[in-house]
């Protein structure tokens, strides 16, 4: 056999199992933030002798489930791990003393660490101990799995979804404020795939003072282990000190909420509420600092769930990463409230552009996800 065909077929060897590791880490899709979710296999003379993936933050990392699960086969075995490893004390000791101490002779990464303290760090480590590495197997997978997780470690920021339900002539709400419901049943229990998958839901004072929602996960949660599942943290813009304790999200302590304000108020909280102080942009709270304040709270993803107004500063202030559409086959007219407000004058050629990644049926309605072009 030819040194090419050879190479070949070890190549399509470490994506067969480099797959099975990515698809192993979005087990932990739901549990493991502020953590990276990532799945490790070991393999053994073409056989699977140890899996692993990371559960929960402040638990093993998938490295760990995988070499204790192969126990002595870990010797002169391969690992396939979707991320690369840590070779620092956090919350648990670094995963690469145990690899070397376990015997395992070849690691094959997707992906290096985003972190520019610790990207490709432990590759030298592992290397130094005469492991042989190999890196770039399905980086583009692994990156996909991980999006929240790198864009805060490698600009500060979280990764931002912005979620909306419109009629088919582009209108939120009836002009008296009615928007419930727009959309169908399947379309809001798709919202809660969304929120359950986000580190934070985002919304603001006036939707909680017009529907007095909780924000939590509520209609996909039966999928999840009670004792494992997390709920996201709820943060509400609230610059005008509108929200009270009297209000049903304020009641419900299934998770954390933050109040985003411009100065705190006299009201005794909950313990599970903060208020959170944000500088102030035009009268309003500034959206950037608070996005920036968000990743140092090691938030990787925000759902924002909010009204046109939010919704068109976003985009104006280039804040989105993806916009979520959930459109019913409704007309509202002309005096409905529209998606977005634009308060400069454009010609067509000068207008905000999108890119449609996906589009789905979903019931009687289309949920469309676009990114912005900015």
């Amino acid at each position: 056999m030819n040194e090419f065909v050879k190479n070949n077929i070890q190549y399509l060897k470490d994506q067969y199992y480099m797959n099975k590791a990515i698809q192993l880490a979005k087990k932990g899709m739901y549990t493991a933030r502020p953590n990276p979710i990532v799945g490790c296999i070991i393999t053994k003379k073409n056989r699977i002798v140890g899996t692993g993936w990371h559960q929960k933050s402040g638990e093993y990392h998938a490295e760990v489930y995988a070499i204790n699960m192969a126990g002595l086969l870990s010797k002169n075995a391969t690992a396939y791990i979707s991320l690369e490893p840590c070779n620092h004390f956090g919350k648990t000791p670094p995963c690469c003393d145990l690899i070397i101490s376990s015997g395992i002779k070849r690691v094959v990464v997707a992906i290096l660490d985003p972190n520019p303290i610790m990207s490709g760090k432990s590759i030298e480590y592992l290397k130094s101990a005469g492991i042989s590495v190999t890196i770039g197997i399905m980086s583009e997978e692994a990156k996909k799995i991980n999006l929240g997780f790198f864009k805060r470690m490698t600009t500060g920021i979280p990764w931002i979804q912005l979620k909306m339900a419109i009629s088919i002539d582009g209108k939120i709400a009836m002009e008296s404020g009615e928007s419930k419901w727009i959309t169908g049943i399947h379309a809001r229990k798709d919202t809660h795939q969304f929120r359950a998958l986000s580190s934070a839901i985002l919304s603001t004072s006036k939707t909680i003072l017009n529907d007095n929602p909780t924000l939590t996960v509520r209609y996909c949660i039966e999928k999840f282990h009670q004792k494992k599942y997390v709920q996201p943290v709820r943060i509400i813009i609230d610059s005008k000190n509108q929200i009270q304790p009297k209000h049903k999200i304020i009641k419900d302590d299934t998770s954390e909420i933050w109040l985003i304000k411009l100065h705190q108020d006299q009201n005794i909280w909950p313990k599970h509420v903060k208020q959170i102080i944000i500088s102030k942009y035009k009268k309003n709270i500034n959206l950037k600092e608070l996005f920036k304040l968000l990743g140092v709270y090691q938030i990787n993803t925000v759902f924002v769930e909010c009204g046109a107004h939010l919704f068109s500063s976003m985009i104006q202030l280039k804040l989105v990463d993806e916009i979520i559409l959930y459109i019913a086959p409704k007309m509202l007219g002309n005096v409905a409230q529209p998606l977005y407000y634009e308060l400069q004058k454009f010609t067509l050629d000068k207008v905000k552009k999108f890119i449609f990644t996906h589009i789905k049926k979903i019931g009687s309605d289309i949920r469309i996800i676009l990114k912005p072009i900015f």
